[in-house]
């Protein structure tokens, strides 16, 4: 079943956020000379000056299948478990640059966070991500202890994207889903075969549909782009858990969500969606500047607690 909301209302600081990243960090991402390994230093940069929630301690993880971070808020279960993909076209991204909105969103469920620092393309094209995102999900169940119906799983674009991969990789290995999953923006179709890629092109104060594409052909290097687990969009989402979804009216990925929500539904799945007007794609990754942000991070962290208390 799906459920569809609209927030129509939109601050004074979304649009002036909206400005700078069209005239600042629109130009590098459509850019045919956009270096992903530039970009990642210039991000882990910009985004690591953040500061990160009160009283939730940062442990880095070398020693598991796949390098990552643990966000712990002070004063919660060991038993429950939210991963958390981030974002970045699986060009570029990190646990680092997240930081600021991780720990603030494993503040607002209170409960463990774990940020994988899963590989990146073109160097690992497809399916290294999707591979570390099933090797890190076993590793929580098999030596973590975290059974299933504890863990939630969450992301961004292509973090939001790989989220969804997981779970029909996890369907095809007979291994059982989380709990719920929650996405942002979520990049579902490699094919970019969505509408709103082309009538959201100009409109969308970060990604063109020329941008897209070939991010896609980047991250794909040849591979099948109508495979569900480079595409969820087109996997079998029968016996998936409910799903929250955040996305933009505006921006170029929104047919990749909305599109999703309704396979999804068709399939009995029980979808809550938030169309938010205007907004920047995931603009809850610029909180704290967005009340928009925190608004969501709310959104997101009472699903959380329902699905996990359930």
């Amino acid at each position: 079943m799906l459920h569809q909301k609209e927030v129509r209302h939109r601050s004074l600081r979304s649009r002036l956020v909206s400005l700078v990243l069209r005239w600042r960090l629109k130009p590098k991402l459509t850019s045919e000379d956009f270096d992903p390994h530039r970009f990642r230093k210039w991000l882990d940069r910009e985004m690591g000056k953040k500061r990160t929630a009160d009283r939730v301690e940062i442990h880095p993880v070398e020693d598991g299948p796949v390098p990552g971070e643990w966000h712990i808020p002070h004063d919660v279960r060991d038993d429950q478990c939210l991963l958390y993909f981030h974002g970045g076209g699986y060009l570029f991204g990190s646990p680092l640059s997240y930081r600021s909105f991780t720990t603030r969103l494993a503040q607002q469920c209170a409960v463990r966070c774990f940020v994988p620092d899963y590989r990146l393309a073109p160097e690992n094209p497809f399916p290294a991500a999707p591979e570390d995102a099933l090797a890190i999900y076993r590793w929580l169940l098999e030596e973590k202890g975290v059974a299933a119906e504890n863990i939630v799983v969450a992301g961004d674009s292509a973090g939001g994207g790989l989220s969804l991969a997981l779970l029909h990789s996890l369907k095809q290995e007979g291994l059982p889903l989380p709990a719920a999953v929650m996405t942002l923006s979520p990049y579902t179709d490699m094919l970019a075969t969505g509408e709103s890629l082309e009538s959201n092109s100009d409109r969308c104060v970060m990604f063109s549909a020329d941008g897209i594409r070939r991010a896609a052909a980047a991250y794909l290097d040849g591979a099948d782009g109508k495979s569900p687990l480079a595409s969820p969009l087109y996997g079998d989402f029968s016996g998936f858990p409910p799903m929250l979804m955040h996305l933009s009216d505006s921006e170029t990925l929104r047919d990749d969500g909305l599109r999703l929500a309704k396979k999804a539904a068709d399939a009995g799945v029980e979808v809550d969606l938030r169309v938010w007007h205007g907004q920047p794609h995931v603009w809850p990754i610029f909180y704290p500047l967005l009340p928009e942000a925190d608004q969501t991070i709310g959104e997101m962290a009472q699903f959380c607690k329902q699905v996990l208390n359930d």
